[in-house]
């Protein structure tokens, strides 16, 4: 993207002129500030990164997102209830008929998979991708083996629920984003576990852009005097990572009509769920989201609203929600008037996508991050350019949100062991909890050692996705916690 050659004289005591040009057009030539002191390695060095960056485009970013910044943010308003499907007005009906809708949707190839993994386990006191970390489960499962797992559930209740007849089921295709920091170890971890049983062919591995780290006057930071300081460009970079990737014409050409989206930890995402999928292909809508009730007003929680009178939804994070509106309760209903939490579980269709990769690209405006850079005087304070996942919502014609419950299908894992909250422990936990609760439910029994709220069981998802199918494993028999039940 933007490469640009030209002739070099290593030795020479200015920079090449024509890219030195380049940069003044777009102000950013002090990047070439030390040129006298680099050696000939390093001004090779110096002039490869500069020339592999497509300037036009970063300048336009840089300057449309600065510019944002300052405008007023529209009004806000609650979630209109009639775009919300509650865990309470669902009929086990509907519920049916939507499994068995999602079910032959993913048996006809028409659902892909798109995981956000482009992370490191830094916070989790990990250099590997988050997707590679053992949380602490009976079987030692990593949350990449899990999700894989969960996959090849759905792939085979898919062609279970074929009629007598029908053409045989596709397998679900799993698009993973990684980062440059996390791709070579994300796909050596893959291929060292076969796959976790998938068919190497039905993943494809893309990854996430980089962008210049910048000053608050727009000018790049320089990590080295012969390298831009750069960061990922966030989870919604995913965006124009599929354009750019073609992948949003690959998917066209595998038949994929919609897109399951979510970030790689959570032990408990129930991905490619069906449920989910034939709720968002009755609804007719271009997005969706499964939400959670916001657990108390200061929860730092982004939460979905909608822009103005009659707008579109998108998501407000925590700190950006006025503390008195974070405490409004709805009178009808007895809920936070802002009460929809954003946990990064999507549907999309794939004519959505391809918009939004459209629209973000256009309109150039990225979220500006302040944050400690990497520089040549040390680390100093600068901005981060970044796009979020649900940057998507504010182009949707129409979103529809799905609710879950938090102990069913959200346990993150963010912080390391000893944290207040969102640790490996506490999703063990949550894990281990809620399958207890599916065992008892299909008749088995529990024993432990320990007290019952430390543990319980592991069920593996190769033999229940969401619950289902366990009496003929479970009905009689006694468990002791903490065990994983694999077959």
């Amino acid at each position: 993207m933007g490469e640009l050659t030209v002739a070099v004289d290593y030795n020479a005591s200015s920079p090449p002129q024509s890219l030195l040009e380049r940069l003044k057009d777009y102000g950013q030539e002090d990047a070439f500030a030390l040129w006298d002191e680099l050696s000939p390695e390093e001004r090779q060095l110096l002039v490869n990164d500069i020339g592999s960056l497509d300037l036009p485009r970063i300048d336009r970013i840089i300057r449309c997102s600065l510019r944002f910044q300052g405008l007023l943010a529209p009004s806000i308003e609650p979630v209109p209830e009639k775009c919300v499907s509650t865990v309470e007005e669902r009929t086990l009906e509907e519920r049916e008929r939507w499994w068995k809708m999602g079910l032959k949707a993913i048996s006809e190839g028409r659902l892909a998979v798109l995981l956000l993994a482009g992370g490191q386990g830094t916070r989790l006191g990990s250099s590997d991708p988050k997707g590679c970390f053992n949380i602490g489960l009976p079987s030692g499962k990593s949350l990449f083996q899990i999700q894989a797992e969960r996959i090849l559930c759905v792939q085979r209740l898919a062609a279970q629920s074929l009629t007598e007849g029908s053409a045989g089921s596709v397998p679900i295709h799993w698009y993973i984003m990684t980062s440059p920091f996390t791709d070579d170890a994300t796909r050596k971890f893959f291929e060292s576990h076969k796959y976790f049983g998938l068919e190497p062919d039905q993943i494809t591995f893309f990854l996430q852009g980089t962008i210049p780290c910048i000053s608050k006057d727009g000018r790049f930071f320089m990590e080295t005097p012969y390298r831009v300081a750069k960061a990922p460009d966030g989870n919604g970079g995913v965006y124009s990572a599929l354009k750019s990737s073609k992948l949003l014409e690959d998917m066209a050409m595998r038949g994929v009509r919609y897109m399951d989206c979510y970030g790689v930890d959570n032990a408990l995402v129930r991905v490619a769920d069906p449920t989910f999928l034939g709720y968002f292909i009755e609804r007719g809508v271009a997005a969706a989201a499964k939400v959670v009730r916001k657990a108390y007003p200061q929860e730092k929680v982004g939460v979905f609203v909608q822009r103005g009178k009659g707008g579109p939804l998108s998501v407000v994070e925590y700190s950006e929600l006025d503390p008195s509106l974070a405490s409004e309760i709805n009178q009808q209903t007895g809920r936070l008037r802002f009460c929809w939490s954003n946990v990064c579980l999507h549907m999309f269709t794939l004519d959505f996508l391809n918009q939004v990769a459209n629209g973000l690209e256009k309109d150039s405006i990225y979220h500006l991050a302040e944050k400690t850079i990497p520089s040549i005087h040390g680390f100093a304070m600068g901005l981060k350019l970044e796009q979020f996942i649900f940057d998507a919502f504010a182009y949707s014609p129409s979103t529809a949100l799905f609710e879950v419950l938090r102990e069913e299908e959200f346990a993150p894992v963010k912080n390391a062991n000893g944290s207040n909250f969102d640790t490996p422990d506490s999703a063990r936990l949550l894990v281990l909890r809620l399958h207890s609760r599916w065992l008892v439910a299909a008749g088995g029994f529990l024993t432990h050692s320990v007290p019952l709220y430390t543990t319980g069981v592991e069920i593996s998802p190769i033999c229940s996705y969401a619950g289902e199918n366990l009496e003929a494993i479970c009905r009689g028999r006694t468990f002791h916690a903490p065990c994983e039940i694999a077959f």
